[in-house]
């Protein structure tokens, strides 16, 4: 009876150390098998940036952590399945949400453009002070027709360029203003008609300008007066006699090219009388800013 009861006992044992060596056995599997696969993860060109975990257990792998991106995750997954020895794979990894809603090119497609570079902002033009302005009036002007303070309109006879550069087109529309206006008196006084441009328009915008105040005097009994100033008298002609006096600013007419200022016409009762369309220059007193021309 003790005999038999001994050997029951001796195979009772026999049984647990097998079955304790078996479970040992594939652990050491399992442990092997889990670092395998958690190599290759690691040396593949599609997971090596994935941070995720291998364990195996049984032969059944599960793998956390996260993926880099979707491809990533399945490549994970692929690889744990070709892993020897795996009876089945539980993949609990995550992909983050803003990788999952678009693919990786996709991602980078969508990555804004570079700044385009900037083309320095083209420079003003700025017609300096002394630059001569020659107009041609729309309307006729007079020491006794005109009134101080009234408007007049001219048109620019010559284009005006500046540091070589097109500032302002002939035709271009010019205002004025009649500074003074003074008729003469039969047997005294004297008549006078002083201008000065005030604003230019260009590419239908209007530019304020300051000119010098071109003044002219009719001064004597009985004569006809005209006075020119401004270096140009040599070039030009001048329309009636001359006499002493006069307060010298030159009112006048283009001759030739253009070469000087000479006084202005005289009326049979000797008042200072302009005739529309005639050329009148005047020279700026201060620079003028303009744009730059559109390109």
């Amino acid at each position: 009876m003790r005999t038999c009861k001994l050997s029951v006992s001796i195979a009772f044992l026999t049984a647990l150390m097998g079955l304790s060596v078996a479970c040992s056995k594939q652990a050491n599997n399992d442990d092997a098998m889990a670092k395998d696969i958690q190599t290759k993860v690691a040396a593949d060109p599609d997971t090596k940036d994935s941070d995720v975990t291998v364990a195996a257990k049984d032969g059944k792998v599960t793998i956390t952590g996260k993926a880099k991106t979707r491809v990533a995750q399945q490549k994970v997954e692929q690889i744990a399945h070709e892993e020897p020895g795996t009876t089945g794979v539980d993949d609990e990894t995550s992909v983050p949400t803003d990788m999952t809603a678009v693919p990786e090119q996709a991602t980078q497609a969508m990555a804004p453009p570079p700044a385009p570079v900037e083309k320095p902002a083209p420079e003003p033009i700025v017609v300096p002070a002394g630059t001569m302005l020659t107009v041609r009036v729309g309307q006729p002007l007079g020491s006794k027709t005109s009134q101080t303070g009234q408007t007049f309109l001219a048109t620019l006879a010559q284009p005006v360029s500046a540091h070589g550069r097109r500032a302002i087109p002939a035709g271009a529309t010019v205002s004025g203003t009649v500074v003074s206006a003074k008729a003469k008196g039969k047997f005294k006084g004297e008549g006078e008609l002083n201008l000065a441009l005030t604003s230019v328009t260009v590419n239908g915008h209007t530019y304020p300008i300051h000119t010098s105040v071109l003044d002219s005097t009719v001064k004597g009994k009985g004569k006809r007066t005209a006075v020119t100033t401004g270096g140009g008298a040599a070039g030009g002609a001048l329309i009636g006699g001359l006499a002493g006096g006069g307060k010298g600013a030159g009112i006048g007419a283009l001759v030739g090219a253009g070469a000087g200022l000479v006084g202005g016409a005289m009326t049979g009762n000797q008042q200072i009388e302009i005739p529309a369309e005639s050329p009148l220059t005047f020279r700026l007193a201060a620079p003028l800013r303009l744009p730059p021309p559109a390109e």
